[in-house]
C-alpha cells in the first residue's frame, strides 16, 4: 500500500486513544487515585486527545474486588463520578477480555451508561467468543473494536482466516496488537498491510497498541499510522505492563493536528507520574524487558524478575533461551 500523508501535514481520521488507566493499572493493580483519575481525565480533555480507555469490564466473581482498584472492573457509577455526563468531544472506553467478563450482565444499554466504545480483547483461539461480546455491544449501542492479541505468535494462514472472520462481523475497528514488543517496523508495516486489506474490503478502521521492549513503540505506531492505521493507542510517560507503551507525549508532539496539545501531558507527568515513580511502581525500557521482547516471549518472567530486583543478566537471558527451546 502507499502511505498515507506527510510529516507537514496531518490526518482528520487520525484517533489517538489514551490507555494510562488500562495498561497502565497493569503497574500497580489499578490502584488509582480518584485525584490522579480526574487529573488525567481533565489532561486528556485539554490536550486534545479522543478516547479515554478507563480499564477492564471484569467479572467481580472471577476477580477479588478488595485485590485491585475500581478500574479493573470500571462500573458505569464510577466512570460518572469522574466524568460526569462528559459534555465534551472525549470519548470514554473500556476493555473486555474475552473469558474474563460477564458482559451480559455488565455491559448495559449505551443510553444508560457513560461508555461510548468497548475495545474486545481475544486471542486467535478465542475469536468465535470474542465476536459474541462484539454483537452484544453493537446491539446495546457501543462503538466496538476486536484487539487481536499476541498477533507475533500467529502464523499467516490463521490470521488471515481470523481477519476474514472479523471482517465479516459488525466490529467497527481491528486492532494490531504487539503484546510482547516483539515486532520491528518493517514486520508492523506487513501486518498493516493485511490488516488494510481487509478493513478496505469490509469497510472497518485499523487501531495498533504497541509494546517498548525494544523500545520501538514510537516507531512501530508511526510506521502504521504512514500506512493508514487511524486508531493509535498511547499512554502518558509510556505507562503500562512492563516495558509499558507508546508515550503520549512522544506521539501527540510528532501528530500536526493543531487540536493536539503535549503542554497539559507535560504537567501532568510534572504532578502525577513521577510521584507514583517516586513510590516505587515501576515500569518501561529495561533489560529483562528488552530479552523478553527479542525472543517474542510474554513478559511474565520479566516482570518476576524485576520485582525480585535480580540483575544476573546474563543468566535470565540463558534461562529464556533454555525455555524457548522446549
Amino acid at each position: 500500500m502507499q502511505k498515507k500523508g506527510e510529516l507537514v501535514s496531518f490526518r482528520p481520521d487520525i484517533k489517538v486513544v489514551d490507555c494510562t488507566l488500562r495498561d497502565g493499572g497493569l503497574v500497580n493493580g489499578f490502584h488509582f487515585s480518584d485525584e490522579f483519575t480526574k487529573a488525567l481525565y481533565q489532561t486528556n480533555l485539554a490536550a486534545g486527545v479522543d478516547y479515554m480507555e478507563f480499564g477492564y469490564k471484569a467479572a467481580r466473581e472471577m476477580f477479588d474486588p478488595s485485590a485491585f482498584g475500581k478500574w479493573k472492573f470500571c462500573s458505569d457509577e464510577d466512570i460518572y463520578a469522574i466524568v460526569g455526563d462528559n459534555d465534551t468531544s472525549l470519548k470514554i472506553s473500556v476493555m473486555a477480555d474475552v473469558g474474563r467478563t460477564n458482559f451480559k450482565r455488565d455491559i448495559v444499554e449505551r443510553s444508560n451508561s457513560p461508555i461510548d466504545m468497548v475495545r474486545v480483547a481475544t486471542y486467535i483461539h478465542t475469536i468465535p467468543s470474542a465476536l459474541e461480546i462484539v454483537e452484544h455491544c453493537k446491539k446495546m449501542g457501543y462503538e466496538t473494536t476486536i484487539n487481536i492479541m499476541a498477533v507475533s505468535k500467529a502464523n499467516d494462514s490463521d490470521l488471515s482466516d481470523a481477519l476474514e472472520l472479523i471482517g465479516r462481523s459488525c466490529v467497527d475497528i481491528i486492532y494490531i496488537v504487539d503484546s510482547y514488543g516483539s515486532l520491528y517496523p518493517e514486520q508492523m508495516r506487513r501486518l498493516a498491510n493485511m490488516y488494510l486489506e481487509c478493513a478496505d474490503k469490509y469497510g472497518k478502521s485499523i487501531g495498533v497498541h504497541a509494546h517498548n521492549n525494544q523500545q520501538l513503540a514510537f516507531a512501530n505506531t508511526i510506521e502504521t499510522l504512514t500506512m493508514g492505521v487511524s486508531y493509535l493507542d498511547s499512554t502518558v510517560n509510556s505507562m503500562g505492563r512492563g516495558a509499558g507503551n507508546c508515550p503520549t507525549e512522544l506521539l501527540l508532539g510528532f501528530l500536526k493536528n493543531p487540536k493536539y496539545h503535549i503542554t497539559p501531558l507535560l504537567r501532568f507527568i510534572e504532578n502525577h507520574i513521577d510521584p507514583l515513580k517516586e513510590e516505587g511502581i515501576v515500569w518501561g525500557y529495561d533489560i529483562p524487558f528488552l530479552l523478553t521482547g527479542r525472543l517474542n516471549q510474554h513478559p511474565r518472567d520479566a516482570i518476576q524478575f524485576t520485582a525480585e530486583g535480580r540483575k544476573d543478566y546474563a543468566d535470565f537471558y540463558q534461562y529464556l533461551h533454555d525455555k524457548d527451546s522446549f
